[in-house]
């Protein structure tokens, strides 16, 4: 195995963060019927008994990267398959964006430690505690 076949081979075993691991890998293939994929590459399956519905990332395990149509059938809110439906978004629908929280594009609000500037002044409607 190549050096790189050995860490992707590892990281399948051990790891859950990075896509699937070997048991999801494992129940999916006896278990599973694939169900379709969204527009971020991730792919959906059921189990034969259609109570369960599991979705693989095609990247990093992130829940928000599940498309708008496919939360719904995924939180069994619907059993419409979105690819058959032909699901068109909501106007209220918002485009998929990444959570930025921990990185340097993350919202910080005036007064943040992060961030420069003075925390806006309390309104008449709040007296702050003192212990006095």
């Amino acid at each position: 195995m190549a050096k790189s076949g050995i860490k992707q081979f590892l990281s399948e075993i051990f790891s859950w963060w990075g896509g699937q691991t070997w048991g999801t890998r494992l129940w999916i293939w006896r278990f599973g019927d694939y169900v379709g994929s969204d527009e971020f590459g991730n792919q959906y399956y059921q189990d034969k008994k259609a109570d369960r519905r599991y979705v693989t990332y095609a990247g990093p395990a992130d829940a928000s990267t599940i498309g708008n149509g496919w939360h719904g059938w995924m939180h069994h809110r619907t059993d419409v398959v979105p690819t058959k439906a032909n699901y068109v978004a909501k106007s209220w629908e918002l485009p998929h964006q990444e959570n930025l929280t921990g990185t340097a594009e993350a919202y910080r609000p005036d007064g943040s430690l992060l961030n420069k500037g003075e925390r806006p002044r309390v309104t008449g409607d709040y007296d702050a505690w003192s212990p006095e």
